[in-house]
């Protein structure tokens, strides 16, 4: 990446940061061009060479927070690939504390632009996460578990839009419920019971 490459990487930055500042303050309809422009120090040609609108920085400021979202897992990224035909079964059970922490954590944080994101739910940018989700995670680990590849696609938008629907009222609720009461739900949910561990 050159000098004008990462400064204008670093600039997106800041106004992705800015957005999510003011999102703690007020009301993504609320808030003004001009205003990003003064928390993130750039001039409002800056903010038009980037974007449109606020709703194009939304979408940009949602895959931010969501590329972000890996630094809340102590995981190392090499460890993502894993050969899942080869592994344990056990190895590949994320629904568990252990994982859902990190991402709980992660979305009560930033809860303000999530929110904002589903009222604006194609700035999400869903479909593409989802994508990737399957092709890298979710259809090997189904395909280990024994699941046909004509019913992989299925069981895995029913697991994603039932969690979805827990997060968005989870959200909703201003993620009032504890972590762990929201791990307690969302395993009951997917598995349907808890572990005695």
């Amino acid at each position: 990446m050159n000098k004008n490459e990462a400064r204008y990487f670093s600039t997106a930055a800041r106004m992705d940061e800015a957005l999510i500042k003011l999102l703690e303050k007020k009301d993504f309809e609320y808030i003004t061009i001009k205003e990003i422009c003064d928390v993130a120090q750039v001039n409002r040609s800056t903010f038009y060479l980037h974007y449109e609108n606020t709703t194009d920085l939304l979408e940009e400021t949602t895959k931010y927070i969501i590329d972000r979202h890996l630094e809340y897992f102590d995981i190392d990224k090499a460890e993502a690939n894993i050969d899942f035909r080869g592994c344990d079964a056990n190895d590949i059970i994320f629904v568990t504390p252990e994982y859902l922490t990190p991402y709980l954590t992660y979305i009560k944080e930033n809860r303000k632009v999530f929110k904002t994101s589903l009222k604006h739910f194609g700035s999400f940018g869903f479909e593409k996460v989802y994508r990737r989700m399957y092709n890298f995670l979710l259809a090997p680990i189904l395909e280990r578990f024994g699941f046909e590849e004509g019913e992989r696609e299925y069981v895995a938008k029913f697991y994603l839009t039932g969690v979805t629907a827990l997060m968005m009222e989870w959200i909703e609720r201003d993620c009032i419920e504890p972590i762990d009461k929201m791990i307690e739900i969302i395993i009951k949910c997917t598995v349907g019971k808890i572990s005695n561990e």
